[in-house]
C-alpha cells in the first residue's frame, strides 16, 4: 500500500536519521512483528502529528495523521518516512493482497471517470459552508463547544441526533448533479458500482470527484460533532469516509432491510424531493457478538425523514428503512470511520460499553451480585440472632 520509491525505506530512514533507535525501529517495522507494531490505546492530546499529503499513499494521508498520535515513544518523534512505514504495515495487516488488487482497481475505475464525466454543479465539488449549510448550524460549528452542539440537536431517541444542516438550494443542486451523472451513465452506457450491497439505485459521490469536498465535510464538522457525541467508539479519530446517494421510490428501491453500517458514525441527510413513507427505524446498539440479539423496548424508535434535516448515529445502531410508499425520497449517507478506533478494539478484552445488550448483562450481573450479596448478609445476621 506504501510505494517505495528511491530505495528502501530502510535504507532511506537510516540516512537520515543514523542513531541506533532508529535502525531498530526500522529492523521491527522491516520484520512486521505483529507483537511490537501495535498503537498505543491512549492517543497523545499534547502531540502535534505530521501531514503526510505529500507522501505517495494510497491510504489516505489523514488515516496517518490520526494514527500518528497513537505511535509508541520509540516511534513518534522519528522521521515522517519511518512513521508512515510504521502504520502501513499496522493498516496492511487488514489488506489481503486481493484486498490491494481491489483498491488499485477502484482506483483506475475513479480516474477513469472523473477524466470522462462533465460535471453540472461545479460549486458543489469544493466546500462552501456558507453556502451549503444553515445559519444555525453554522454558528454552533463556529462555535465549537459541546453546548453549541446540543443547542441545535434533538436525540429524541438514545445516541440519536438530529438537527437542521443543509440549504434547500444545496440539497436541489446535489439531487440535479445525481441525476446529470446518472444520465451521463444512461447515455455512455458506462458500468458505475452501486453504494453497496443492499441498494440497487444511488451513486457513490466520491467516484465522480465529490472525495475532497466530503473529507472536508467529515473533518471540519462531523469529526467535531463525533467527538462530542460518540468518543467511545473513536468519533474524535475519524480519518476516512465512504460518501454515497440512496434513491428511493418510483422505479427505485423501494425500503432497506434491517442491518448495521461498515462505520463508526453515520451521517444521514434527507435531500428531498416529495415523497411520503420511507421512515428509518432503529432497533438499538449492538456489537459483533450481539448483533442479533432482541431488541429492548427503549431501544425501539422511528425516524420521519425531513429534507435538509439529518440524522447522526453510531454506524452498529441496528437500523432500516420502511417503504417509500409516493413520490421519490434522496439521501446522502455519509460513513464515517476511524482506523484508530477499528486497531484498538482488535485487543480489546471486555465488552463495550456502547453495545446495548452488553450493558443490560452487565447490570443483570450487578443485580444477581448484589441480590446474592444482599441474601448473604441477611442470613448472617439471621444466624447471629439465634
Amino acid at each position: 500500500m506504501y510505494h517505495h520509491q528511491n530505495g528502501s525505506l530502510e535504507r532511506r530512514a537510516q540516512a537520515s536519521n543514523g542513531d541506533i533507535a532508529t535502525n531498530n525501529v526500522v529492523t521491527v517495522i522491516s520484520n512486521s512483528n505483529p507483537i511490537t507494531t501495535r498503537l498505543l490505546g491512549s492517543p497523545r492530546s499534547d502531540h502535534m502529528p505530521d501531514n503526510y499529503e505529500d507522501l505517495p499513499l494510497d491510504f489516505n494521508p489523514l488515516v496517518f495523521t490520526s494514527l500518528e498520535r497513537h505511535l509508541p515513544p520509540h516511534v513518534i518523534n522519528l522521521s515522517k518516512d519511518v512513521k508512515a512505514h510504521y502504520m502501513s504495515n499496522i493498516l496492511l495487516r487488514y489488506l489481503p493482497h486481493s484486498e490491494r488488487t481491489r483498491m488499485q482497481k477502484q482506483k483506475e475505475y475513479r480516474q477513469k471517470i472523473i477524466l470522462n464525466y462533465p460535471p453540472l454543479h461545479k460549486e458543489i465539488y469544493t466546500m462552501h459552508s456558507e453556502n451549503f449549510f444553515t445559519p444555525s448550524f453554522l454558528r454552533a460549528m463556529k462555535a465549537n463547544t459541546a453546548a453549541s452542539f446540543r443547542s441545535i440537536m434533538a436525540e429524541p431517541s438514545r445516541g440519536i441526533y438530529t438537527f437542521e444542516m443543509l440549504q434547500p438550494h444545496f440539497c436541489e443542486m446535489l439531487v440535479s448533479e445525481v441525476d446529470h451523472f446518472e444520465r451521463w451513465v444512461h447515455e455512455t452506457k458506462f458500468r458505475i458500482m452501486r453504494p453497496n450491497t443492499m441498494n440497487q439505485y444511488g451513486a457513490v459521490l466520491d467516484d465522480f470527484g465529490l472525495e475532497n469536498m466530503l473529507d472536508k465535510l467529515m473533518n471540519d464538522f462531523i469529526r467535531p460533532l463525533a467527538g462530542v457525541f460518540f468518543s467511545e467508539i473513536g468519533g474524535s479519530t475519524l480519518d476516512s469516509h465512504h460518501g454515497f446517494v440512496v434513491e428511493y421510490g418510483t422505479n427505485r428501491d423501494v425500503d432497506l432491510g434491517f442491518h448495521v453500517d461498515d462505520a463508526e458514525v453515520t451521517l444521514n441527510i434527507c435531500l428531498g424531493t416529495q415523497f411520503s413513507g420511507g421512515e428509518l427505524f432503529f432497533r438499538g446498539v449492538r456489537c459483533d457478538e450481539h448483533v442479533n440479539t432482541e431488541t429492548q423496548t427503549g431501544e425501539i424508535f422511528d425516524y420521519s425523514h425531513v429534507p435538509g434535516h439529518a440524522v447522526l448515529h453510531s454506524g452498529r445502531h441496528r437500523h432500516g428503512a420502511r417503504p417509500t410508499i409516493s413520490g421519490n425520497r434522496i439521501n446522502l449517507i455519509l460513513w464515517c470511520r476511524s482506523s484508530a478506533f477499528r486497531e484498538i478494539k482488535k485487543y480489546q478484552r471486555e465488552f463495550p460499553n456502547w453495545c446495548g445488550e452488553c450493558r443490560r448483562k452487565k447490570k443483570e450481573r450487578e443485580r444477581v451480585s448484589i441480590a446474592a450479596t444482599k441474601e448473604e448478609l441477611l442470613k448472617r445476621e439471621l444466624k447471629s440472632a439465634s
